[in-house]
């Protein structure tokens, strides 16, 4: 199994222990509340999108990856999603070194 597989696992699961908070609007307000500690955004996501995620969370300076495509990021959770941010620290711990 490799570490995007491995890493994939990992957000389905913190998906189920309600530690991921998904969709466009919830993102944006939970990282402009600090909420946010990772933020996974669609490699294939559409500009307009990229830009304010990106300007938003530079601002406020929550690390994204752009690791995952729509389709990868929508079979992780068990739904089609674009944008997703972790707020469990344990979590993030696990997938930055699968990151890297």
């Amino acid at each position: 199994m490799t570490d995007k597989n491995k890493l994939s696992n990992l957000l389905g699961l913190a998906q189920r222990a309600g530690k991921v908070i998904s969709g466009e609007d919830l993102v944006v307000k939970a990282i402009q509340h600090q909420e946010a500690k990772l933020v996974f955004l669609a490699s294939d996501a559409a500009a307009n999108l990229t830009k304010k995620i990106a300007d938003k969370s530079t601002y406020y300076k929550i690390e994204v990856s752009t690791v995952f495509d729509t389709l990868e990021l929508s079979m992780a959770l068990g739904k089609p999603r674009k944008v997703v941010c972790v707020v469990d620290a344990g979590f993030i711990k696990k997938m930055r070194t699968l990151m890297n």
